[in-house]
């Protein structure tokens, strides 16, 4: 969440993000609530002192001044529920060199790398190819769990296996702590890092009997993990996980609808890490870097994408996109992004550190993701399909997979 006190202090700064992010929500009406919260306070705080130097003898004014806070603190209750709820839905302020833009068709190319591959045929997508190679069914999945899910098989469940090695070993040498964290998470704190907005459940899936929700990244628990504690931050905390993750995918009706880019059920390795203010900068490149390392290690063309104010999300103060190139869509596609949250989810989640002089401070936090399975599998059957069908695998997951080519039964 923001700091109430910047909100308080910076009205006009706040409501401009708000507006550049597209989150519509009643700033002034907020401060109105926040005045009126610190008035009952004073006036609770003023009959607590009046009551505690009553004498035993005072009985009658001693029920009336209990009835009075009673009184003023259903108030004060029902008015800092009011201020919380519209509290949370202000977003995070983005950093001034961050674009201003509606939506993704604002958001800027920084680079393209790597050559497109060339194809002495029609190269086809990746939902033909897993079914020719019998490594994908979404008709049966479709028959069991409905649109959106699918079995991997064979040769696919092995390559899903082999990037997970490769990625655990290569970040672990980076000083990531590798983490498999739970995939449910309490309301609670799915808001503090800051993804429960108006409508959660047309995105999340939420289990009312259990009070949790199904996790849509490994970030919400990774986040969550160090909640209402006092970090030691001699150096920045690392860490890499591999989750299940779930997304209703509400607003993407008609979008994806073949094959496994989109999908409801997925597996993902996500990076997040938790350092003092002055370093998250260093690590949002940081991370960047270490996504461009993959896609390179991987030798899968792609572009990475500065995100403008509009698709920016409400947590993050900066972001950058990496899209995989596509051949079967002829297209670039999202595959990665990673965003410097600074220290707007560590309030909410009450993590905090010790500076040298003793004073506590909000930590930041950042993500990134390492691989979206489902997706990084797209693009490695798209650009290393064969004109006979098959598909090569990239050299640097080999000695994982122990096969270097996914071949026709």
């Amino acid at each position: 969440m923001l700091d109430i006190k910047f909100i308080r202090e910076n009205p006009e700064k706040v409501k401009k993000a708000s507006s550049d992010k597209g989150i519509t929500v009643d700033i002034d009406a907020f401060l109105n609530l926040d005045k009126e919260l610190r008035v009952l306070q004073q006036e609770i705080d003023g009959l607590r002192s009046e009551k505690n130097k009553l004498g035993k003898a005072d009985i009658e004014k001693g029920r009336e001044l209990k009835e009075k806070l009673k009184g003023l603190e259903e108030s004060f209750s029902d008015t800092d529920k009011k201020r919380h709820n519209l509290h949370r839905r202000i977003p995070n302020i983005p950093f001034d060199d961050v674009l201003v833009g509606k939506d993704d068709a604002e958001n800027i190319v920084l680079r393209q790398v790597g050559k497109l591959p060339k194809f002495g045929f029609t190269p086809k997508e990746h939902f033909l190819l897993g079914e020719e190679l019998d490594i994908i069914d979404l008709e049966r999945a479709a028959k069991i769990s409905g649109s959106r899910f699918y079995f991997l098989k064979n040769e696919a469940v092995i390559l899903e296996t082999a990037l997970i090695n490769f990625t655990f070993s290569l970040l672990a040498k980076k000083g990531f702590v590798p983490v498999i964290p739970p995939v449910m998470i309490k309301p609670a704190e799915s808001e503090a890092m800051g993804y429960i907005e108006n409508h959660p459940d047309e995105e999340a899936y939420y289990l009312e009997r259990d009070e949790l929700y199904l996790t849509a990244t490994s970030e919400q628990s990774l986040g969550a993990m160090h909640s209402k504690e006092i970090l030691d931050l001699k150096k920045a905390k690392k860490y890499v996980a591999f989750s299940t993750c779930f997304r209703r995918e509400s607003g993407s009706y008609g979008k994806d609808t073949k094959g496994i880019f989109r999908v409801h059920q997925f597996d993902k390795m996500e990076m997040f890490i938790f350092c003092k203010p002055e370093e998250s900068e260093k690590y949002h490149k940081e991370l960047l870097s270490i996504e461009e390392e993959l896609m390179k290690a991987l030798d899968i063309p792609y572009q990475v994408i500065n995100i403008c104010t509009g698709d920016l999300g409400k947590p993050a103060a900066k972001k950058y996109d990496i899209e995989a190139w596509m051949p079967g869509q002829s297209r670039y596609r999202e595959t990665h992004s990673t965003s410097n949250c600074t220290d707007y989810q560590s309030r909410g989640l009450e993590i905090r550190y010790k500076e040298n002089d003793n004073s506590l401070k909000f930590i930041h936090t950042l993500n990134g993701t390492a691989f979206a399975m489902g997706r990084i599998i797209v693009a490695i059957l798209e650009n290393y399909q064969q004109k006979d069908g098959s598909v090569k695998v990239p050299k640097v997951l080999q000695k994982y997979t122990g096969f270097k080519v996914i071949k026709k039964k």
